[in-house]
């Protein structure tokens, strides 16, 4: 009955436009009114990530839930851990409507909100108020309009700094004008020494694009081991539209899911040869055996988003359970054995 009940809601959602369908997602799980079945977990499934205890290493990328506003139900909902934001120091409306695209042929989205949030202040008196759960992080960004971006990255770090348990910096979305220039070797050392200069202990993670060069991703390796990262999030959305079919696959920014797949796990694995770094395997993950095909190229534990669109909540225990079952196949005790053993299929 309850998968029926998705099932029917999930239609629903559908028929709506995006991003009206992702607000009332967003008030559904506030209500009650999704999966809580809480972490997912066994001993197979439990693993570590830049020091953090993990119950499973399935998490919510950024983007999902910007504003913490669901951040009790999400912890609920078998996830691993979760990342919210994108948060910027001021508030700010992000780019004109309409500016979230749902792909459905190609099970994928394009988006260009371009950090459309309630600011760092609001967004992170929620986080302090958070009750016990899953690890919880948040991506930082930086205003469209300000003339130094690098330090609002600090000035968002300092504000949530005692409230979560790892910060993102994300210089890697396309939707805000050149802000992915600071993936750049000099620009992207001085924003990270300023983070780090006010994190306090709160690990840095560092969330990197996927239309990098192999010489571009040799940079980002270098600056991220320089600086201390304590992970890198490969990938973010991607400007790519090779293949896409649906009616929308022209527009403008950041395409997501199933599209995505291949080219980010081939950016994580590269990234795992240059690096010691832990990583986050983040593009296309739909499904257990696409969860541990990133694990398998070198990530130590995934993000999905887009993929819930088209599976609903009941996808993140499905992901993990499956995970658990995959794991146990080829033989490995731990999450951590399996990091990187296939990692020479996508090199």
């Amino acid at each position: 009955m309850t998968a029926l009940i998705e099932r029917l809601g999930l239609s629903a959602l559908q028929r709506l436009d995006p991003e009206a369908a992702h607000g009332l997602a967003i008030r559904a799980l506030r209500l009650g009114l999704a999966p809580a079945p809480g972490p997912v977990t066994s001993a197979r499934l439990r693993t570590t990530l830049a020091g953090l205890d993990l119950p499973n290493p399935v998490g919510l990328a950024a983007g999902f839930d910007k504003n913490a506003t669901a951040i009790a139900p999400l912890s609920r909902a078998g996830f691993g851990f979760i990342e919210v934001g994108a948060a910027t120091p001021q508030p700010q409306p992000g780019n004109p409507k309409p500016r979230l695209f749902r792909l459905t042929q190609d099970r994928a989205a394009i988006n260009r909100f371009g950090f459309n949030n309630e600011g760092a202040v609001a967004i992170c008196s929620r986080l302090a108020q958070r009750g016990a759960g899953v690890p919880v992080g948040l991506n930082l960004g930086a205003n469209k309009t300000s003339t130094d971006r690098a330090a609002d990255f600090a000035l968002v770090m300092e504000a949530a700094r005692n409230h979560v348990d790892f910060a993102t910096v994300n210089v890697s979305s396309p939707n805000t004008e050149r802000l992915r220039d600071l993936q750049g070797k000099a620009a992207l050392a001085a924003l990270l020494e300023g983070v780090m200069d006010v994190r306090g202990a709160t690990p840095v993670f560092l969330k990197i694009a996927p239309d990098l060069t192999q010489n571009e991703i040799a940079d980002v390796a270098e600056g991220a081991n320089a600086a201390g990262v304590a992970a890198i999030i490969a990938t973010n959305t991607t400007l790519d539209r090779t293949g896409l079919q649906s009616p929308h696959s022209a527009q403008a920014g950041g395409l997501s899911g199933a599209p995505l797949f291949e080219k980010s796990t081939r950016v994580l694995a590269r990234l795992s040869t240059m690096t010691d770094i832990p990583l986050v395997g983040v593009g296309g993950v739909g499904s257990a055996q696409q969860a541990y095909a990133k694990i398998c190229a070198g990530a130590s534990a995934v993000q999905l988003y887009t993929a819930l669109v088209f599976g609903g909540m009941s996808l993140i225990g499905d992901i993990a359970r499956g995970l658990d079952d995959l794991l146990a196949k080829d033989g490995f005790s731990t999450v951590a054995d399996a990091v990187g053993s296939k990692r020479a299929d996508w090199l």
